[in-house]
């Protein structure tokens, strides 16, 4: 691939430790100098390639039906299949007494998640509302509140009661869980899915390096391995296509 071939290619990607292993990948192949690559919280990845302003976006896949024309473009995706440890809905009442959600303002397919299951699943009518940054400090008494990413990891043993929601949707249907997917309007050509792709699978390699270089004293390199191993589930495979089909049906028929 000639170097500015693809300079006019511009992808949003999340900006979470789930995502670090793609970042990665385009950092060790140096994919990032034939692209733009942004880093951005999911809802902005979502209203960037909505509005047209990237090219390709790992994208909150509850903006799906919003797009006229789209194509998921990568075997990889941001999913799990059973608990997922950074999106949650964290509350010091049982779930049968929480009478206000406050929706993170960061996401958009974990609030729809949030209502889905509220609906289908758990079966309580709460109030939903939206948030501002500091919002977890509300989160009290009958008031719950979903809390995603890094901030999620770091928050889940705080509260009494902790619901995670890839592990409800796991209960509720028996299938793993797309966050979000790797989609654009119009697909790139042949010879950049094969580069794009690669370096997606390169960063998969690191997630040992990955671990140890993004380790805090919140959060500790066996902390993020595990997460990056065993929570977070990278395959968009035959069993995610299915659930996020179920999934944006059941979105659909929220009022």
């Amino acid at each position: 691939m000639k170097e500015g071939y693809y300079k006019m290619i511009k992808i949003s990607v999340v900006s979470y430790l789930n995502s670090k292993p793609f970042i990665y990948g385009f950092n060790k192949t140096k994919f990032n100098s034939f692209a733009e690559i942004e880093l951005d919280i999911p809802s902005v990845c979502a209203e960037k390639l909505l509005n047209g302003k990237v090219d390709i976006g790992l994208v909150p896949v509850a903006i799906l039906p919003e797009l006229k024309n789209y194509s998921i473009i990568s075997d990889y995706c941001i999913g799990a299949n059973g608990p997922v440890d950074s999106v949650l809905l964290l509350s010091n009442e049982p779930l049968e007494s929480v009478k206000t959600i406050l929706l993170d303002y960061q996401s958009r397919t974990s609030v729809l998640l949030s209502r889905v299951l509220a609906k289908k699943f758990w079966n309580i009518s709460p109030e939903f509302l939206p948030s501002e940054p500091g919002y977890e400090k509300d989160i009290s008494g009958s008031v719950a509140g979903v809390v995603i990413g890094d901030r999620a990891l770091i928050l889940k043993n705080k509260f009494k009661y902790c619901y995670d929601l890839a592990g409800e949707w796991k209960k509720f249907t028996g299938l793993p869980f797309v966050f979000a997917t790797w989609t654009a309007i119009t697909p790139p050509d042949d010879t950049f899915m094969l580069e794009f792709n690669s370096a997606l699978g390169e960063g998969m390699k690191l997630i040992r390096e990955i671990s140890k270089n993004e380790s805090t004293h919140e959060l500790s390199e066996n902390v993020i391995f595990n997460y990056l191993t065993k929570s977070i589930d990278f395959n968009y495979d035959k069993d995610k296509k299915s659930a996020l089909k179920l999934f944006l049906r059941y979105a659909s028929e929220l009022k």
